[in-house]
């Protein structure tokens, strides 16, 4: 990825090009809000190892019967999760992030998965592991969020993708639930951009080795590096989808646009990837608007 300077002034530039292009096309950026739920759900519950696929995750969210057998859990955990996604994409907008917010957002992922522990902390001796580490004790989760909250109100003056990298790393650092904390995690991050002004990001599925890379890195150092680099790449790439959408370019593949200008594909997806160009990844496929 580009240098992270460049990366935030070019976060930035995108931003306002965003905001010059939708007056009068919120019917666009809501269509492609909707278009996008699917490939969240996908995305997040891979993450946490769901079998559906995105073509599965979609039928699902659609009513659509599948030629396949799916355990009733991970039906739930797609139709809850694009559930919480859609609530947020509303409520966000209306009020700021709350520890009661988060609280309902778990029990709607939760819900008819385990209601035990739906929309509740993990309480006295629920210990539970993050990566090599046992994470806060339960007693201790609540002043946790409030500082993680605290910390990132207080923090207007970075710029965003420092604000949502600390946040999603502290806060999936306390492990508040005994389940769903990474998809929780995930939700929030765009709670929080939206709140802010910014575009939901999406992380990817094939992305998980690095995002797992990033937890390491900062409870081993402390460090930020590898999660800012996701963030940044994650909501750069939304914001070159909206604005292919928004700015009405003829969206093509990106080997097409190789064939196209003669350029080499795989330097095309060597600074797709790096968000170095203004292409985008829509449900597995790279895409450029020209």
């Amino acid at each position: 990825m580009a240098k992270t300077s460049e990366t935030f002034e070019n976060i930035q530039r995108l931003r306002k090009r965003y905001y010059a292009s939708f007056q009068g096309k919120q019917s666009l950026l809501d269509l492609i809000s909707e278009t996008e739920v699917g490939e969240q759900v996908y995305n997040s519950n891979a993450i946490e190892n769901s079998t559906l696929t995105l073509g599965d995750t979609e039928k699902v969210l659609l009513q659509i019967d599948l030629d396949k057998y799916i355990s009733e859990r991970e039906l739930f955990e797609a139709k809850n999760l694009a559930r919480v996604v859609g609530y947020i994409n509303q409520k966000s907008t209306q009020s700021e992030l709350t520890l009661d917010i988060i609280l309902l957002l778990h029990q709607m992922l939760l819900a008819n998965i385990n209601d035990d522990f739906a929309g509740r902390w993990r309480q006295k001796d629920e210990w539970v592991r993050v990566g090599n580490h046992i994470a806060v004790a339960p007693e201790q989760i609540i002043a946790k969020l409030h500082k993680t909250l605290a910390d990132y109100f207080a923090s207007n003056n970075e710029h965003i993708v420092k604000r949502i990298t600390l946040f999603h790393l502290n806060f999936e650092q306390i492990h508040p639930f005994i389940d769903g904390n990474g998809r929780i995690g995930r939700v929030l991050n765009n709670y929080l951009l939206i709140r802010d002004g910014f575009v939901p990001i999406n992380i990817k599925f094939i992305d998980r080795a690095e995002y797992y890379q990033a937890f390491n890195e900062f409870n081993e150092t402390g460090k930020t590096k590898v999660m800012q680099s996701i963030i940044g790449k994650a909501l750069s790439n939304s914001y070159h989808k909206r604005l292919a959408y928004l700015e009405a370019k003829e969206i093509i593949h990106l080997k097409d646009y190789g064939k196209r200008y003669k350029i080499s594909h795989s330097n095309l997806i060597n600074k797709a990837k790096r968000q170095t160009i203004e292409a985008f990844s829509e449900k597995g496929k790279w895409k450029i608007g020209c």
